[in-house]
């Protein structure tokens, strides 16, 4: 068997699930030398993802920054589907999970802005471990024909200057419009869709506990559906701040989405508010999708979250589907590096990761928004099948359990397919 222990890996894309991969494949015995490269000049600010499941808390663990994000993050219990009038239809009890401790895996809210500086910072703690950022992958020189025993980029860097960089493997994890899968598939090959409904998202300092309002609700209407989840706890209500994410209309430039801003919220959220009622420190508008690549792996070069499947964003399936990517290629990775699987480990990645995509991820969150805005809010009770399922669960503890604990479907051990040597004969890769 030739061997697959990696000496060099290179990374395409700073961002949440690109800095985690690094950050953990850091720790590898013997540690590849590893490069991030990103076109942005910084990290993303924009409103993004927000909650994290069971399956990111425990490879946070693994990365040891747990800590430090649960205790400047904060885990939310209440989770309900309301009315535009307010009225309460179904919702969870997530402390049914955990005692208030904590050191579970408990739904933990931690701002992906913060997430990202953090893995930065831990990153370049890292010896061998290099971000670089003004770094444009321009061209893919090698790596996808099945007998390239290593990948290599053309690479503009500040000032136009062009470098090549070669590595065993290209992970490209450079967001929904991923270079390196435009480069490994073409420019137009993402099967799937596109959503007609875009979605803005904002970061709004107002006080919705006065109308005594959960963690997180998701109102359902046919106009003026949204999610309002509280992401900055503190004492003082009026200081608390909410991820409003909110469903247009369709056809609407980005200018007339953030000039309608202020008219939404005086529409659909309690109290009618004004705009000297509250305060947005930041918003933007997204257009979303269902899509998932053909093919996650072509010779060295591989894709993970956003790069390789898209999700519309109610119910963070697409920020826990890209965590999990990442911690499948890990154990992949620590698989070669310790000799106990070859790189066929890595096709089963691809055919693993991409029925997750298939079986659970896409069907879920597509019925999430469907719900939202397709569902009649005074019928859902009746003809939608998990909204019977949440109301049932709110007074069986043992099916509040189950359904809460579904994100752990998401997570597959990449280890039952390492090599056994058995009888001290030749180890063989387990079958795939």
């Amino acid at each position: 068997m030739a061997n697959s222990q990696l000496s060099s890996i290179i990374i395409v894309g700073a961002g949440p699930s690109g800095l985690l991969l690094a950050l953990l494949l850091a720790d590898l015995s013997p540690r590849p030398d590893i490069t991030i490269l990103d076109a942005a000049p910084t990290l993303n600010e924009a409103p993004r993802a927000t909650h994290y499941g069971s399956p990111a808390i425990q490879l946070f663990r693994k990365a040891g920054i747990l800590e430090e994000i649960r205790r400047d993050g904060y885990m939310p219990e209440k989770i309900c589907w309301r009315k535009l009038n307010g009225e309460r239809i179904c919702g969870y009890d997530r402390s049914l999970l955990h005692d208030g401790g904590l050191e579970g895996d408990g739904l933990t809210v931690y701002w992906v802005g913060r997430l990202c500086a953090l893995l930065e910072r831990e990153v370049k703690k890292r010896t061998g471990v290099s971000v670089k950022w003004d770094h444009k992958v321009t061209s893919l020189q090698s790596g996808l024909d099945p007998h390239d025993t290593s990948g290599s980029l053309e690479v503009e860097g500040p000032g136009g200057k062009t470098t090549t960089y070669t590595a065993d493997y290209i992970v490209g994890c450079d967001g929904g419009n991923s270079t390196v899968r435009r480069l490994m598939h073409g420019q137009r090959n993402f099967p799937g869709f596109s959503w007609d409904v875009p979605i803005v998202a904002t970061n709004t300092m107002i006080d919705l506990d006065r109308f005594g309002w959960e963690d997180t609700q998701f109102v359902i209407d046919p106009v003026h559906w949204f999610m309002a989840a509280r992401i900055g706890a503190h004492e003082d209500p009026k200081q608390n701040i909410w991820r409003i994410s909110y469903g247009e209309k369709a056809g609407l430039s980005n200018e007339e989405l953030m000039e309608r801003q202020e008219m939404k919220f005086e529409q659909m959220l309690p109290g009618h508010p004004k705009p000297g009622e509250y305060r947005v420190l930041n918003k933007s508008p997204y257009r979303v999708h269902q899509r998932c690549v053909e093919r996650m792996r072509v010779g060295r070069v591989l894709l993970a979250a956003d790069a390789a499947h898209l999700c519309n964003p109610f119910g963070g399936l697409g920020l826990t589907g890209g965590i999990v990517d990442v911690g499948a290629l890990m154990q992949c990775f620590e698989g070669m590096q310790k000799g106990v699987a070859d790189n066929g480990i890595l096709d089963k990645y691809c055919e693993v990761q991409r029925r997750m995509w298939h079986d659970i991820i896409n069907p879920v969150s597509t019925a999430n928004i469907r719900r939202l805005h397709l569902q009649d809010p005074d019928r859902v009770l009746e003809e939608d099948e998990t909204m019977q399922l949440v109301k049932k669960a709110e007074t069986d503890l043992e099916l509040s359990r189950e359904l809460q604990s579904a994100g752990d479907m998401l997570v597959y051990d990449y280890t039952q397919h390492y090599r056994r040597a058995a009888g001290g004969g030749p180890a063989v890769l387990a079958k795939l």
